[in-house]
């Protein structure tokens, strides 16, 4: 199984992005794939029901990617208070099982994380402790910002502390007018102070992006065998 979990130190720093570009590359080079959202906050009612924007813009890039969440709640809080607000608490326990369900049917699952790895989701757990549990490797993204450096070895620290598997970094939504000292020195930093590989570089991109663009672009600038730890025919083509 390859299975994988998404996260960054900041709440925006393109993690759906990168969840349903790496889904539709897996789905297309044959590997039958789920994106799970174990907690999604800031969700959005339609007719009546409410629906996950992240897990429908995974749907958006390709159909066929198999979805689920476990919570859904409307606030855009952290998920422990979005939780208490709503009265629906969330049970780690519960997170495991739905997550061992869909790995036991998909070749390759991706984890789309709502917060950053401290985040607490219930009494005395953090994001990070919900991590360790499911057992899954992690792959950190990161804009380029004069904070990114300071945010994400922090986040990088935390999940080393823990013991959690970490396959990489990818610099995400690189602009034209990005400073070129600071795009040079985020990777140079993360990887001298962390030993922690720079998987990828992905440039913005303008307008409506098309899933063959998505693909191309993840294809282009991600390393995806080093973030899922497994040799690729298609790729060696």
């Amino acid at each position: 199984m390859l299975n994988l979990y998404i996260t960054s130190s900041n709440r925006r720093e393109g993690k759906t992005f990168l969840t349903a570009g790496l889904a539709a590359t897996m789905q297309s080079l044959g590997y039958a794939t789920c994106v799970y959202k174990p907690i999604q906050t800031n969700g959005i009612e339609r007719n009546g029901f409410m629906q996950s924007p992240d897990l429908t813009y995974v749907k958006t890039v390709d159909p066929y990617i198999k979805t689920h969440f476990s919570y859904l709640y409307k606030s855009d809080m952290e998920p422990l208070i979005a939780s208490e607000a709503e009265n629906e608490p969330i049970d780690i326990e519960l997170i495991q099982r739905e997550y061992l369900r869909i790995t036991s049917t998909s070749d390759c699952t991706i984890i789309d994380g709502d917060s950053g790895l401290l985040s607490p989701i219930a009494p005395c757990v953090q994001t990070v402790d919900l991590v360790r549990k499911l057992q899954t490797p992690v792959v950190f993204v990161v804009t380029p910002r004069e904070d990114s450096i300071n945010d994400t070895l922090l986040s990088i620290y935390t999940a080393q502390e823990k013991g959690l598997e970490i396959r990489g970094v990818v610099i995400n939504n690189i602009k034209e007018d990005c400073p070129k000292n600071l795009l040079n020195a985020i990777p140079r930093v993360i990887e001298e102070y962390t030993n922690v590989k720079i998987l990828g570089l992905i440039s913005h991109i303008e307008g409506k992006l098309s899933p063959e663009d998505l693909i191309t672009s993840i294809l282009n600038g991600v390393d995806i065998e080093s973030i899922f730890n497994v040799k690729i025919e298609k790729l060696e083509l």
